[in-house]
């Protein structure tokens, strides 16, 4: 299964996974009556009306067609909406990974006059269609991918199905790549079991067997009844081929050093930076802990919550399961 459809197989964001064909009806019934608004006098209101109301449902069934968005911001601007044509673009931003409040910048620039074109002009540097969009990559573009993916906010739902699509393109030109950003996009929906199998399985392919461990270990603790974890070690205990070591399951410490990092990759602007030993010997005290979790919290970071309080729990801080059920409820209730 394609990685944008695993991607979208928890915390109910299937309800947003991309519907094609009702996004092309949807969006066909908005441009009947935009034309009736263009062609005749009568009921423009009410016509208008009707064409946001279509526009707006193509867009909730597929996001990642662009006429759809194009439809809406015509519709926002011919109906003189300029608070509407900027929430339009807002809402384009948290589809892209990118903070919507860098449109305060644009504070002042007229968006019933330039807001069309400047969706356009991010649709066209950015496009939603993961096949025009491999097409810009080159090894610069991917230097630059790099540095600005931990950079974006992949909390919503729909970014993370977006730029799982794109991921797939990258997968067979730049595997180590891919399983960076792909760890990346994972930590921003931490109970998708699914997509922790693939990435498991692409480990043990690779004969990287202590991070597949550590992949399956997320997906049974996600969804216990599958038991990917327990099946991993029942097939290495099984291995006849001879040729390789035997291999043990990580240690606690191996598993709070990974936790650490998903930790880390989770928070809203990140670093790709790999985190060592050390960082775990530096661990600040309880009452400090304690405050980064509320914190991080309060600052609606739930998934770097989540991994900071499951690596407290899995050490034995049973003073963090409240925060770790926290964490976990809101994450789930912002990704629903």
């Amino acid at each position: 299964m394609p990685l944008s459809a695993l991607v979208a197989n928890s915390s109910g964001s299937d309800l947003q996974h991309p519907r094609r064909s009702l996004g092309n009806r949807h969006r066909s019934q908005a441009e009947k009556f935009l034309a009736l608004v263009d062609s005749t006098s009568e009921n423009v209101a009410q016509n208008l009306g009707w064409a946001e109301q279509s526009a707006r449902q193509a867009v909730l069934h597929d996001f990642t067609h662009e006429e759809n968005w194009r439809i809406l911001a015509k519709i926002k601007e011919k109906a003189g909406d300029e608070e509407g044509l900027r929430a339009v673009l807002e809402d384009l931003f948290s589809v892209l990974g990118r903070d919507p409040e860098l449109l305060t910048q644009l504070a002042g620039v007229d968006m019933l006059q330039h807001g069309f074109q400047l969706l356009s002009a991010s649709l066209a540097a950015d496009p939603l269609d993961p096949d025009y969009w491999i097409q810009l990559v080159n090894e610069e573009f991917l230097i630059e991918l790099k540095e600005r993916f931990f950079q974006l906010d992949l909390s919503d739902p729909r970014a993370n199905i977006l730029f799982g699509r794109r991921l797939e393109r990258i997968r067979p030109i730049d595997e180590e790549l891919f399983i960076l950003l792909v760890r990346r996009l994972l930590a921003h929906r931490p109970f998708n079991h699914e997509a922790w199998i693939e990435l498991g399985l692409l480990h043990e392919s690779r004969k990287e067997f202590d991070e597949a461990w550590y992949c399956y270990d997320q997906a049974q603790t996600h969804f216990p009844q599958l038991t990917p974890r327990d099946k991993f070690r029942t097939r290495m205990e099984n291995r006849l081929d001879g040729t390789s070591s035997s291999w043990s399951a990580p240690s606690a410490d191996g598993r709070s050093l990974f936790l650490k990092r998903m930790e880390n990759l989770a928070l809203k602007v990140s670093s790709p930076e790999i985190i060592d030993d050390e960082d775990l010997d530096d661990e600040p005290q309880v009452s400090d802990l304690e405050a980064n979790l509320l914190d991080l919290i309060e600052n609606r970071e739930y998934s770097s919550a989540f991994f900071l309080a499951r690596r407290l729990v899995t050490n034995g801080e049973t003073w963090a399961e409240v925060y770790l059920k926290q964490a976990q409820d809101n994450l789930t209730d912002s990704t629903s």
